[in-house]
């Protein structure tokens, strides 16, 4: 009698590569380059709402299909969540309620009645952040008292003063120099009082403002001080510095509108700075409030269904590298020339940042590196550069001599030099600066986003191990030296990693095997061993992986949740880099993957994997279940190959 082996053929394995390497060509532009839907929660939609309110702007049908998105996640207990299957957030539930009494609902109507409930429950309107407190001043439900004071003179700090807007993150960069001027002006349009959420007060509708924090460590209390004093020298007018300051966060906000999808390239600042130009008296018809709308516009998606989704950002940069890596990993042994290929090859030289940026503030090095978005010239990041530099040195190693292959080799020495240069002092990396690790800046009263500042993350020092690995920096190198000693510091006691830009364990887990094996760090280095050990734990029964981004609240709960194509993927890839690519647990997880392919090559995921503020804001990108797993199954393939081959031999 013949048994059945429980485990996918290397024919199924080549069938599914080929499936979903077909679906990828598909997709690729015309000018070379890819992008896949990028997908947060309703506050995206919501906050449109809110400023589209504000601006006077809420008509169209733009606005009724962001609305009916909004409907379409409510959850069954009554509120909104941040992120498929996770609890109610007082802060999303607040802004989409607004939302959706702005668009004419009823206090009364059944799905209201249930948000009313679920807010109460979670705290009420008082429990929301800071910047969802923001809008509601904005459009007259709370007193901008209730508001952490965003002093535009902070623009006028320098960089030799402990507190300066160069010492916080990036991406909070860029929204607190426009909330500054919101906040110097406080702009307010009062709604009717049916449009507006009085009844979620209740009796609680305190002019006073909410409670009191209850965090009462030295920082915290200290910037509470700072928070009340400035207020108080407002309201007293005393502020001689202000007309200067206005103008200074005005020209840093506008030069960075410069070959930019919008300030930052990212949806909040782009919001707050049509807010801010608005406020300080420019038109309707002003260009720089024009631009910003058009950016703000550009993030409408309209569904299938008739909803309309708005996008954080756009990410071409990151899908098109990631999609290379994908496709060259799928063509290995294969010869001759792919134009699909060279065409993303092409697109990712044009994109190359070739100007200073924020980060030159602190860092004296040539410019060079890739941003996340089409046009962010300011904010190149170290995650893109690195997967770029993976993506175009893989391309190199297979495609012929000439001038392309001579504009790669010249772009990736830059781009290695530059990564060199924004090394931490602690051997780690942050995204967009170095040494961005002020952690007091965590207290001031508007940090509750959990992103004030840009401090090393175990995931990004791996996949800069895994550039310089591939481009020949291995150990020896000081800079491979320095980062992993910052790897062996970071490892947790289980084994595991912390992933900052992707849920979550299994994340920073996979991205750091793929770092040590690439710089020369031996499989049997118990740096590795924990590690594969850890991941080989927490398969499920099933050959799956999955984790849920609760793990970032709760410790407890690394390395498990429901079972996702992209997080198994990244196992698998994980456990492939430790040297098992021939082990049970990986061939159980690509026969997980290649059962549950579907027949167009891609793979069904709702769950959200990517992370954009760890807590606060979390992501979709569509293709993660699709590239991603083409990658294991392709690695996999070639690592029992190798296998076969070696026992032959």
């Amino acid at each position: 009698m013949t048994r059945t082996s429980p485990f996918s053929s290397t024919d199924d394995v080549a069938a599914a590569i080929e499936r979903t390497e077909r679906f990828l060509r598909r997709k690729q532009a015309p000018d070379g380059h890819w992008r896949a839907p990028l997908e947060g929660d309703t506050i995206l939609e919501s906050e449109y709402l809110l400023v589209r309110a504000w601006d006077g702007r809420l008509d169209g049908a733009t606005v009724r299909g962001a609305a009916d998105r909004i409907l379409s996640q409510q959850l069954a207990q009554g509120g909104w969540a941040i992120y498929p299957g996770g609890p109610v957030d007082v802060s999303a539930s607040v802004k989409a309620y607004l939302a959706l009494k702005l668009m004419g609902h009823s206090a009364d109507e059944p799905d209201l009645v249930r948000a009313q409930r679920a807010i109460a429950k979670a705290g009420g309107p008082w429990a929301v952040n800071s910047f969802t407190r923001f809008y509601l001043a904005l459009l007259g439900q709370m007193p901008y008292t209730a508001c952490p004071a965003v002093p535009p003179e902070a623009v006028l700090l320098p960089e030799w003063f402990p507190v300066n807007l160069s010492r916080v993150s990036a991406w909070s960069r860029t929204m607190i120099v426009p909330l500054s001027l919101m906040w110097a002006f406080k702009p307010v349009r009062f709604v009717p009082a049916d449009r507006g959420i009085a009844e979620l007060f209740g009796n609680d509708r305190d002019p006073s403002g909410p409670p009191m924090p209850t965090d009462a460590s030295f920082w915290s209390r200290f910037f509470r001080g700072v928070d009340w004093g400035m207020k108080a020298c407002e309201s007293l007018g005393l502020t001689p510095l202000r007309a200067r300051a206005v103008q200074a966060c005005r020209r840093w906000m506008l030069a960075r509108f410069e070959a930019s999808d919008g300030l930052g390239a990212i949806f909040p600042p782009i919001v707050w700075s049509i807010i801010a130009l608005k406020s300080m008296g420019c038109d309707d018809d002003a260009p720089e409030v024009q631009e910003a709308r058009l950016q703000l516009e550009r993030l409408v998606e309209h569904e299938p269904d008739g909803t309309v989704r708005l996008e954080p950002c756009r990410s071409p940069v990151w899908d098109t590298a990631i999609t290379l890596i994908a496709l060259t990993e799928a063509s290995h042994g294969r010869t001759g020339v792919d134009p699909a290929s060279d065409r993303a090859v092409d697109w990712l030289l044009a994109n190359e940042i070739r100007e200073r940026g924020d980060w030159s503030e602190r860092v004296d090095a040539e410019p060079a590196g890739w941003c996340f978005e089409y046009a962010n010239r300011f904010y190149p990041d170290v995650d893109d550069t690195a997967m770029v530099v993976i993506a175009l040195q893989a391309w190199r190693k297979t495609a012929p001599d000439g001038d392309r292959q001579a504009a790669v080799g010249a772009a990736i020495s830059r781009a290695v030099r530059w990564l060199e240069a924004m090394q931490n002092a602690d051997g780690g990396w942050g995204a967009f600066d170095r040494d961005n690790n002020c952690e007091f800046l965590c207290k001031v009263p508007f940090a509750d986003h959990n992103a004030m500042i840009d401090p090393s993350s175990p995931d990004l020092a791996g996949r800069v191990l895994e550039a310089f690995g591939r481009v020949g920096l291995t150990l020896g190198h000081p800079c491979v030296d320095r980062a992993l000693a910052y790897i062996r510091r970071s490892q947790e006691p289980d084994g595991c990693w912390f992933g900052r830009w992707g849920v979550n364990y299994i994340y920073g887990t996979w991205q750091v095997l793929e770092g040590l094996r690439a710089v020369g760090v031996p499989v049997d280095d118990p740096l590795v061993t924990r590690a594969a050990k850890w991941l080989e734990v927490h398969q499920q029964s099933d050959g799956s992986w999955g984790e849920t981004p609760e793990s970032y609240a709760d410790r407890g709960l690394a390395g498990s949740g429901d079972p996702t194509a992209s997080q198994t993927a990244w196992a698998i890839s994980g456990l492939v880099a430790a040297g098992r690519g021939e082990s049970s647990a990986v061939r159980r997880g690509v026969t997980w993957l290649v059962r549950r392919q579907k027949s167009n090559g891609t793979w069904d995921q709702d769950e959200f994997t990517g992370t954009g503020f760890p807590q606060v804001f979390y992501l979709r990108y569509h293709w993660y279940p699709i590239y991603f797993p083409l990658i294991s199954l392709a690695r996999s393939r070639r690592a029992g190959a190798i296998a076969r081959r070696e026992q032959v031999a």
